[in-house]
């Protein structure tokens, strides 16, 4: 037990820092542009998704591109892929098929708690930006998500757990993390900005299983 012990001991070394912990009233920062700084959801899927849901907040000076939640298979980088084109643009693929959700511009960069919901059986992508719901965009009727999957938050994915471009990484702080296999409701969207549970969590920010790799500070959130 003990060899097994020091075996997963020097793994988690080797591939990050890991951990599953409550974090609230914590944030990740993100404090330089990277080519590799990031954070991997530890997320056990046993068979596709007909729905997806993806709730965060995120705090980010950035004029470019950046990438707050890329979900890939083997088969396809951005299976479902959460990426801030512009100031005023979201960018939300599914299946490497995209939407844009044209949001208003803000004159100071400023917290913005964003939900994303999709679903199979009518295509439809809802997207709540601080707790409104923006009109309907739809893509991939009929598509399932793949469930053999590499999580990862800050980067874009273009090839499995990787191809990360410096010029799209994440840089700022995150927090509030949820992710659900099904569709969010108005109320429920009401429930997680309150710091309320949502059931059924793939991922929860209060028992949030995550290993960081390379520059990303784990803090308190400042009050």
């Amino acid at each position: 037990m003990a060899a097994l012990l020091s075996f997963l001991l020097i793994l988690a070394c080797l591939s990050g820092s890991f951990s599953q912990e409550d974090l609230q009233k914590k944030v990740f920062i993100f404090p330089a542009a990277s080519r590799n700084a990031s954070v991997r959801l530890n997320v056990p899927l046993q068979e596709p998704l007909t729905s997806l849901s993806v709730c965060l907040r995120h705090h980010c000076p950035l004029l470019r591109p950046y990438s707050l939640f890329s979900y890939a298979t083997r088969s396809r980088d951005n299976d479902f892929l959460i990426f801030k084109s512009k100031p005023d643009v979201y960018s939300i693929s599914v299946g490497c098929s995209d939407v844009r959700f044209k949001i208003p511009k803000q004159a100071i960069p400023c917290w913005e708690h964003i939900c994303v919901s999709w679903n199979s059986k009518t295509g439809l992508i809802y997207f709540w930006l601080n707790g409104v719901l923006l009109p309907r965009l739809g893509t991939k009727r009929g598509y399932k998500i793949g469930h053999q999957a590499s999580i990862i938050l800050g980067q874009d994915q273009d090839t499995f757990g990787g191809g990360f471009d410096i010029n799209q990484s994440f840089m700022g702080d995150m927090s509030e993390v949820h992710m659900w296999p099904q569709m969010l409701t108005n109320e429920d969207v009401r429930l997680v900005m309150k710091g309320d549970t949502v059931p059924n969590p793939l991922a929860s920010w209060n028992s949030f299983n995550y290993t960081i790799k390379g520059y990303v500070v784990l803090t308190e959130e400042v009050p």
